[in-house]
This record gives structure tokens, C-alpha cells and sequence, in this order.
């Protein structure tokens, strides 16, 4: 089962991908969704719809895991936020994939087994997970971080 992992921003949006197999996770890739700086949203947004329509059309996922929005950030960076998720969402939907949401608690639970790690940790354990010669960017970290998440809590027989 191969599962897209996005960790959705409005100036960085992050994706992810491995695969669950009987024994274990195997990466695929991994990188960062980045509008330029002074597009304005609407542009930006459709920059990171197509990004992740082509993603999906390319590595065709069997499901898509995202980080639900972390409610301790300014509501002007909540909304901002929320559009790309939306995008996200709708991306998601035009390719037919079940959509899973998980907290940062949970993704961070689920990978370093300490919900209030520090973003240098999950690094470090994703690198460590999928057997990385090197860390990824932060958010493309955190992708995979919620892909493997998702991995990790899925039953055995939906491999």
C-alpha cells in the first residue's frame, strides 16, 4: 500500500511517500511544495493543487494522510492554513483517495513515541525509520512523519 503523507502550509506545503509492506516501510520520496513569496493566495493555492494532482498522478497512492491544523497558531495562520488543506483535500478527492487526519500529538506519538517532540526529533526518527542517508526538510519530514503514522495504525490485513 503505497500512502502520501502532506504536511499542509500556505508557504510550504510538505509531502511524502512510502509504502507498507508485510515487514515493515519502504520510502519512495519526499519533498516541499513552495509558492513563491509574493504570489498572490489564490495563485499559491493553485500552485499547490497542481503539485499534489500531478504527485498523486505520478505515484497513484492508495490513501492520503494529513496533519489536522494545530490550533495553538494565530487564527490568521489557521485560515491560511485551512485553504491549503482545502486544496489538499480536493486533490485528494479528484483521485479517489481515502483521506486520514491525525494530529501533530498522534504523528509525533506515532513516530518518536513522545507526543511533544521537537521538530529535530522526528527528523532524526524519520531518517532513522525509512533508513535515509540524510534528514529531509522540516516539512517534507513531517510528511512522512504522518505517512508513517498512518502505517503504523493500520490493521495487518490492510496491507
Amino acid at each position: 500500500m503505497i500512502i502520501l503523507g502532506i504536511d499542509p502550509g500556505s508557504r510550504v506545503t510538505g509531502y511524502g511517500l512510502v509504502t507498507r509492506l508485510q515487514r515493515g516501510l519502504s520510502y519512495i520520496t519526499h519533498g516541499e511544495i513552495r509558492p513563491p513569496r509574493q504570489q498572490v493566495p489564490s495563485a499559491a493555492l493553485r500552485i499547490i493543487f497542481e503539485a499534489v494532482m500531478e504527485i498523486a498522478s505520478r505515484h497513484r497512492p492508495d490513501a492520503m494522510a494529513i496533519e489536522d491544523i494545530f490550533y495553538g497558531k494565530n487564527v490568521k495562520s489557521m485560515i491560511r492554513q485551512g485553504y491549503a488543506r482545502g486544496v489538499v483535500l480536493l486533490a485528494a478527492s479528484l483521485n479517489d483517495l481515502p483521506v486520514f487526519e491525525y494530529s501533530p500529538l498522534e504523528v509525533k506519538q506515532a513516530v518518536v513515541g513522545y507526543g511533544r517532540a521537537e521538530k529535530h526529533q522526528v527528523q532524526r526518527m524519520v531518517t532513522m525509520l525509512l533508513n535515509l542517508s540524510e534528514s529531509p526538510p522540516p516539512d517534507a519530514s513531517d510528511a512522512l512523519a504522518v505517512a508513517i503514522c498512518h502505517a503504523h495504525s493500520m490493521r495487518k490485513d490492510q496491507v
